[in-house]
């Protein structure tokens, strides 16, 4: 805390002496503003002192920073690239800019104005870290690397840097690399534990079973990371120790975190275990996730496009490919009217009249669609 309000004396005492005109700073005002953080208060009252037409640099940048502090980025903005236009060198103006426009979403902006710091110190690790993080998109990947490649040479243990040049590295399938990168940084900070998950999966694919395991049950000590616990279930599949790996699958199953891959390693592991009939559970049940929920709705869509341009056949078909995924309601309906006014069949028509009552549609929100189909099947139970 003392260091704070020195700071804050300091920053007072060094505006004092850069005042314009004979008019001088409140230094017991100024310093209240800033210890109770309205600063944007302490912005306006240094516009009060200094006038708009101020053009020192230090007071620019210091109004600029009560602004961004107080969350105004127009203004801020405004302060500090008056103060670039006198300084342009200068890499705190520099960062500020940068950060601004990388707050405000302009990352072509701050592109250029981080471009300028690297010509300028070449070895400054927080520029490269920041111009990383404006690449988002893979076909930017490429430049991505390369500035985290940077930063890393300059400071192999920072853990954020690790951790994502790893992860661009596992995306290209660079698994040894990745793995080099994050065991770096896993020595300077043994005890970095978003480091040792990040190694988790990598090690798999390097099959290093061994340490995944080791590694992964001394983390699972510390909380059920569901990844953690997907990683150490597959190092176990993988040494044959298929009932630690069901155990451990079964915990995602437990905690509703299981997705198609988890279940498709509890149907192998069943397997290799020779119980069939839990191994066909879960290969069915790896099948249902791998199948979106909504793919009847898409294929009863479909069938409905192809109706009304009058292709009846591929119509039909894709109501009947749609049934193949979940028997919906709406497509028993839609093949009931499908079958009773396109084709004319009246059987099919009354069959699939049945079957969508027999499905439970909504009694409120299908009320109508309902009596059609009871009114419809009495019609053509009649004409049958």
């Amino acid at each position: 805390m003392k260091s704070f309000l020195s700071l804050l004396v300091l920053f007072i005492l060094t505006l004092t002496s850069y005042a314009q005109d004979a008019k001088t700073v409140d230094k017991e005002k100024l310093f209240d503003l800033y210890q109770t953080q309205r600063y944007d208060q302490a912005a306006q009252y240094l516009k009060s002192i200094y006038g708009e037409e101020v053009n020192d640099f230090k007071v620019l940048s210091q109004i600029g920073y009560c602004f961004l502090m107080a969350g105004n980025t127009v203004e801020a903005e405004n302060f500090y690239t008056r103060a670039y236009t006198l300084q342009p060198g200068s890499l705190s103006i520099l960062f500020s800019l940068g950060n601004i426009n990388t707050k405000r979403g302009n990352t072509e902006k701050a592109k250029l104005y981080y471009g300028e710091i690297v010509k300028i110190d070449s070895n400054n690790f927080n520029v490269y870290k920041l111009l990383a993080h404006l690449y988002h998109s893979p076909k930017d990947d490429s430049l991505k690397l390369t500035y985290l490649l940077k930063a890393n040479f300059i400071n192999p243990l920072e853990g954020d840097v690790a951790a994502d040049l790893a992860e661009l590295h596992s995306s290209f399938q660079q698994y040894e690399k990745a793995y080099r990168v994050l065991d770096i940084a896993i020595k300077g900070d043994s005890d970095n534990l978003v480091l040792q998950r990040a190694k988790l999966p990598i090690a798999n694919q390097l099959k290093k079973y061994s340490e995944v395991i080791a590694s992964g049950e001394k983390l699972l000590k510390d909380g059920a990371d569901a990844g953690v616990i997907k990683d150490v279930a597959k190092a176990y599949y993988y040494t044959k120790k298929y009932q630690k790996a069901i155990a451990l699958f079964k915990e995602l199953e437990v905690a509703a975190m299981e997705n198609e891959a988890t279940l498709y390693y509890t149907s192998l592991s069943y397997r290799a275990l020779k119980d069939y009939r839990q191994s066909a559970l879960y290969t069915k049940k790896t099948i249902d996730a791998a199948i979106s929920p909504n793919t009847s709705s898409y294929y009863s869509l479909l069938g409905l496009v192809y109706e009304e341009n009058n292709q009846l056949a591929l119509a039909g078909a894709a109501y009947k490919k749609g049934l193949q995924f979940k028997a919906t309601a709406t497509l028993y309906y839609r093949l009931a009217i499908f079958y009773d006014t396109r084709l004319k069949q009246g059987k099919n028509a009354l069959r699939y009249y049945n079957l969508y009552l027999k499905s439970k549609p909504s009694l409120t929100d299908d009320k109508e669609e309902i009596k059609f189909s009871k009114d419809r099947i009495a019609q053509l139970s009649l004409a049958d």
